[in-house]
């Protein structure tokens, strides 16, 4: 895992793995605050590595992805070599490179489309034993064959109204109680799928103008991935890296450049606002954004729009109830993805045969809600 929305969506899985006698090694490159969170959370891990340094070149993310590549396939065969596991989960390319050359099974977790991260497709597809993707992502047509689909996302596993129970206790202790709040969320973009260095989300002029709009309203919190301009730091919310989803889910408004956590704010019942230029190129925020109405997906040329749609939301007496029929009709209409996966992999290699027999098979996987 390369990231801290992988361990939240593999968390559930592997517990429930181990709890029916099938044990369970995580094995982590260290991306943002993922070994803090696996820390904090007492979780066992091996670490191959932490992630070099890139900037919002394309030059800098081939070099040092490319390295981080082939430092990540040998330290793993080493391990994979001892350990002798059944079968290899994960997000990071260096599983099927090692599934390939050890016989292991190695399945590709993506829902990133193909068209936007094709360097990671292209390296990892070829080796994969299965790519594990939602119904709504393209996987190439290449390797369509190789596409186990579900009706649902990856933050489906942990943000889900039978695992994820919201705490305003716990929210409470990292924010103020006098007022509504606002999270805004700045990452690098400098991940694969930022290769070509022309994507941009929240920088400091849009940030300003946000910052001044919101603060007639309510309290202000950024959480960021990237360095802060000396003006924004004090709206820097300070805070162990396992209780964000927990002030996330009170908060009045969510505004991010990230993928993920915009994701996981629509799934708790909390309005978003995506601003960066991967809008309408992401088949799971597509879905989320324009089918089910959980948020909104805004480039970064029409930083004007983001501001209309934010002074929009603020301004709504309802929106908390909106968003939770908008939530519950999301929810029964997707899959358990947790119960899927759990069921794909110990029935494995007979629920592949499944699957191809009845590719609706995974709607059988429903939440209780």
């Amino acid at each position: 895992m390369n990231h801290p929305a992988h361990y939240h969506m593999f968390k559930n899985l592997a517990l429930q793995l181990g709890h029916e006698g099938n044990p369970v090694i995580f094995v982590i490159s260290n991306k943002d605050v993922l070994e803090a969170l696996m820390k904090n959370e007492g979780v066992d891990y091996v670490k191959l590595q932490d992630q070099r340094p890139r900037k919002s070149t394309a030059l800098s993310v081939i070099t040092n992805g490319v390295a981080d590549m082939l430092d990540k396939d040998r330290s793993l065969y080493r391990y994979v070599k001892q350990w002798k596991p059944d079968i290899m989960l994960g997000t990071d390319i260096s599983i099927t490179h090692v599934g390939r050359f050890t016989g292991i099974p190695s399945f590709f977790f993506n829902e990133d489309d193909y068209e936007i991260n094709k360097a990671a497709c292209i390296l990892s597809y070829p080796f994969a034993t299965g790519i594990i993707s939602p119904e709504v992502c393209s996987v190439g047509k290449r390797f369509e064959k190789k596409k186990i689909s579900y009706r649902g996302c990856q933050k489906m596993a942990y943000i889900n109204p039978i695992s994820f129970k919201p705490d305003r206790s716990i929210a409470e202790k990292f924010v103020a109680k006098d007022k509504p709040y606002y999270l805004i969320r700045v990452v690098s973009l400098t991940a694969g799928h930022d290769i070509s260095g022309k994507h941009r989300g929240l920088e400091d002029d849009i940030l300003k103008q946000l910052i001044s709009l919101l603060s007639e309203h309510g309290n202000v919190y950024i959480t960021s991935e990237r360095p802060l301009s000396e003006a924004y730091e004090q709206y820097r919310l300070q805070i162990p890296p396992e209780y964000m989803h927990q002030v996330m889910s009170f908060s009045s408004l969510f505004i991010g450049d990230s993928q993920s956590m915009c994701m996981e704010s629509g799934l708790m019942g909390v309005p978003f606002i995506r601003f960066n230029d991967f809008v309408g190129k992401i088949g799971y925020l597509n879905d989320a954004e324009n089918e089910y109405g959980l948020g909104y997906g805004i480039r970064t040329s029409e930083p004007e729009k983001l501001l209309e749609v934010t002074r929009m939301l603020i301004k709504e007496k309802d929106l908390n109830s909106q968003w939770k029929k908008k939530q519950e009709r999301f929810f029964s209409e997707k899959v358990d993805v947790t119960a899927f996966w759990k069921w794909f992999v110990l029935n494995y290699p007979e629920s592949k045969s499944v699957l191809k027999e009845n590719p609706d098979y995974p709607n059988r996987f429903r939440y209780s809600l």
